[in-house]
């Protein structure tokens, strides 16, 4: 019993935790192991993937941003406007990463110099930025002028849709920053301890700012494909994202206390986030019963997190 909690609450357990779900999934509900099914499981969970790349880093960092769901669709929205406005779809990209790379940038200011506590900061701004998108649209969907933008989302590589190849990639990317590089270092040793980290010479102030910019940067790039794919920029798209993500990245093992991450176990806690939605969705669960299931999930997800660090001996 007690060597099956060590596996369990270690760094392996919630592999095994997702081999049995998905082999219990593969064998009762039907179609699930389709490759159409498949593809549309990894188109689905896109947004969650490419967001929690950088929510890791937040998160690991003793921080969190409620504001991405805000800031996705703000920013697909910017994308939408700008390239009707110009014609070029270039534009309209580097225009969603400007956006959401400032709303990162206000983040990281406001929590990092003026020390206002991450939870007020990301509320507040995920009101005003979902704000600045209803009124910049009237509270409707922009619809999108060039057909090319829709290539950002059907358009496939090896028969894999291209949304998911950017997933991969920014999940290879982020991973190597977390271990592989000085930045992820100090990331760990910020959530690990501030002060210490601080009287080692880490500038504390310019990393949290730097981690929320890499949130909003990422942000921009999940509300162009967003936007692509739903073939509109739509003020209220991604509303509920943010517990989506964090949700992911806690089953994959990073600490709300700060100072442990890592990709791998991301990347499964977004595929379980994933495998729900679309059970629920192949068994045609009514989407009042999946709102119960989500809060469920994070519920999970917390009480995981609690019991591997008390397995590890920390204070949660």
């Amino acid at each position: 019993m007690t060597s099956l909690k060590k596996l369990l609450l270690g760094e392996q357990g919630l592999v095994v935790i997702f081999a049995l779900a998905f082999a219990i999934v593969s064998l009762t509900v039907p179609n699930f192991l389709t490759e159409r099914n498949m593809l549309g499981l990894l188109q689905s969970v896109v947004t969650i993937g490419i967001v929690a790349c950088t929510m890791m880093f937040c998160l690991a960092s003793r921080d969190f941003d409620l504001s991405v769901g805000s800031t996705v669709a703000f920013s697909g929205m910017i994308a939408v406007m700008a390239s009707n406005a110009t014609g070029s779809i270039v534009l309209g990209l580097l225009a969603a990463l400007v956006c959401g790379g400032f709303v990162g940038l206000v983040n990281g200011v406001v929590i990092a110099r003026f020390r206002i506590n991450a939870l007020i900061t990301t509320l507040a701004t995920m009101q005003i930025v979902r704000g600045l998108a209803l009124i910049s649209s009237d509270g409707r969907a922009v619809g999108i002028n060039d057909p090319g933008f829709y290539q950002l989302a059907l358009s496939k590589f090896l028969g894999v849709p291209t949304p998911i190849w950017v997933m991969g990639v920014l999940f290879l990317a982020f991973g190597f920053l977390l271990n592989r590089t000085v930045f992820g270092k100090n990331t760990l040793a910020i959530g690990g301890n501030p002060e210490a980290s601080r009287l080692a010479g880490v500038n504390v102030s310019r990393m949290r700012i730097w981690i929320f910019m890499l949130q909003g940067l990422v942000c921009g790039i999940a509300g162009v494909l967003l936007a692509s794919r739903i073939t509109s920029g739509q003020p209220n798209a991604a509303t509920g994202l943010e517990l989506s993500v964090i949700s992911a990245c806690v089953l994959g093992g990073v600490s709300l206390a700060g100072g442990r991450a890592a990709m791998a176990g991301v990347i499964v806690g977004v595929l379980i986030m994933g495998i729900a939605e679309n059970v629920m969705n192949l068994l045609n669960i009514q989407a009042f019963y999946q709102y119960v299931v989500r809060g469920l999930i994070l519920l999970l997800a917390v009480l995981l997190d609690n019991l591997r660090s008390v397995a590890a001996g920390r204070r949660g």
